[in-house]
Parts: structure tokens; sequence; C-alpha cells
């Protein structure tokens, strides 16, 4: 009986670290081709910035030829017919509103985000402002729930218990916005593999304790839309919704608003977008909290019936 834990054990370990191979490859082939871009073509783009668009564009690409692989249809990732995808979009939209509106109430109260002074109001910008996030969180929200809600999810949820499914994507989808590198490599002095020398960084960048409480509120982003993800038949229209309907409101928070570094209570929010933080993470648990309380409620007064 210990010897079957330990291989099951072993397999969900070895089942976990497939997306990470993924990654390495895409990364691998992003560094080579970025330098060529860099080498051959133009160096308007700085190598580090290549690295991270190109790694990026390869993992959603890399959606098709692994749902062919694994014999996922778009149903399996999640994608219902358009008539109820665009509904579970729009209640995603909504969901999303309901969830973060209380956070920027509590963030003005505390007056730890404050009006922008300097940026210019009117009805003309405002609309303009809505509109262009509007489509940028969609694309944003599309991309990334596609990947991590859709095929990382289902494939995961295929070899691992639902919950585990959900709490390996969520370190996944939070561990990507920070594998970034800032150091600028000049281009006289680039070779094939001056790309690989960035690794090192980027990969610290990850854990570095000065992210840590935007990497766990990005972790419980994850949770949360993979709980609406796995816990709805589906349900990706949800995610991209809620998703999307979050970016919205937090790059248009960030164009009319400025986070006080100057605040008591600004440990509450981090530096990664002046939004998540400590703050977006207990709230966020709360939500969970409650859910599932209501759930076995729930459960306890059908089974007494």
């Amino acid at each position: 009986m210990r010897y079957s834990g330990v291989l099951t054990g072993l397999r969900y370990i070895s089942y976990t670290l497939v997306p990470a191979l993924v990654l390495l490859v895409s990364l691998s082939l992003a560094t080579v081709v970025s330098y060529l871009i860099v080498h051959f073509y133009s160096d308007a783009v700085p190598l580090r910035q290549l690295i991270s668009r190109i790694t990026q564009g390869l993992l959603v690409l890399s959606i098709f030829p692994f749902m062919s692989y694994l014999n996922i249809n778009k149903q399996d990732v999640g994608y219902a017919p358009l008539k109820a995808f665009l509904k579970q979009l729009g209640l995603g939209i909504g969901i999303g509103f309901v969830v973060l509106i209380p956070v920027f109430l509590v963030l003005d109260f505390l007056k730890i985000i404050v009006i922008n002074k300097s940026q210019p109001w009117g009805w003309g910008i405002l609309l303009n402002t809505l509109s262009i996030n509007l489509g940028l969180a969609f694309l944003i929200a599309l991309l990334e729930e596609s990947l991590f809600r859709g095929l990382l999810w289902t494939s995961l949820s295929k070899k691992l218990p639902s919950i585990m499914a959900v709490l390996v994507s969520a370190v996944y989808f939070a561990g990507l916005h920070f594998l970034t590198a800032k150091t600028h490599l000049p281009t006289s002095t680039l070779t094939v593999w001056s790309g690989f020398s960035l690794w090192p960084e980027a990969f610290n960048n990850v854990i570095s304790p000065r992210h840590y409480s935007a990497l766990l509120a990005l972790m419980m982003v994850g949770v949360f839309l993979g709980l609406l993800r796995s816990q709805f038949n589906m349900s990706l229209g949800l995610c991209i919704g809620c998703h999307c309907s979050w970016v919205w409101q937090i790059k248009t928070c960030k164009k009319f608003f400025n986070t006080d570094v100057s605040s008591p209570y600004n440990d509450w929010v981090s530096s990664y977008d002046g939004i998540t933080g400590p703050l977006v993470s207990a709230w966020l648990a709360i939500i969970i909290l409650v859910y599932f309380t209501y759930r076995y409620l729930a459960d306890e007064i059908r089974l007494a019936h």
C-alpha cells in the first residue's frame, strides 16, 4: 500500500513538471529566434523583451498541437457553443466587477490610491480609455485563460485530482508573470548564447522575496479562476469574462489613480501593479471559503432530506 502511494505521488510530480518542460523548450526556442531577429533584422526591441514576448506567443500556439496530441477538443478545453459562451462571458464580466469593486472601495477609503490630478479628465478621454483597455483586457484574458484554465487545467485534471490541477495551473499562471529579466545586453556584444545568460535573472525574479505578496495574490487569482473553471461545466467563458473584467478595471484605475507610497496601509498592495497584494489575497480567500462553506451546508441539507 505504501509502495503504491509513493508511485502515485511520483506520477503526480511528473505530471506537474511536464508544463515546466514545455516552458523550457519554448524559452529555448524563443531565445535563439530572438537573437536571430536582433542580429539579422532589427534591434529596435531589446533582446530580453523579444525573448519574453516570443516565449508567450509560443506557449499560446502550443495549445493547438497539444489539443491534437492529447485528443482534446474545444468543448473539453471549456469553450461552450457561441450563444452559451457569450452568456458566460457577460456573467464573468459581472462576477469580476462584483469581486474587485470592494477592493477599490477599500483602497480609496484608506487613501492607498489617490486621484491622478495631472491626468486630464473628460468624457472623451474616459470613453477612449475604457474602450482601448477593454480590447486589451479581452485579448489578454482570452489568451491566458485558453492556456491556463483551458489547455493546462484540462490536461492536468485528466491525471491529477481536480483541486490539485487548479493549484498547479495557478502556480504556473502566477510564476510566468514574473519570468522576466531587466538586464540590457548591448547589440554589438550579442551571440547566439547571450540570451541564455538572462535565464538565471529571470528565474530568480520569480522567487524574489520582493515579489512574494504579488506572487501570492496572482496565485489566489489563479485559484479563483480555476474554481470557476472546475465547478461549472464548460465555463471557460466565465473565466475569460472575469479575468477581462479585472484587467479592465486595473488598467483603467492605473490611468486615473496613483498609489500613494506614503500611505501607512501601503503594504496592502504590491509594487507589481499597485492593486494586487495581500488585500486581494485575503479577499479572494474569504470568497473561496464562503463558497465552499455554502457548498458543504447545501450538501448537508440535501442529504438530510
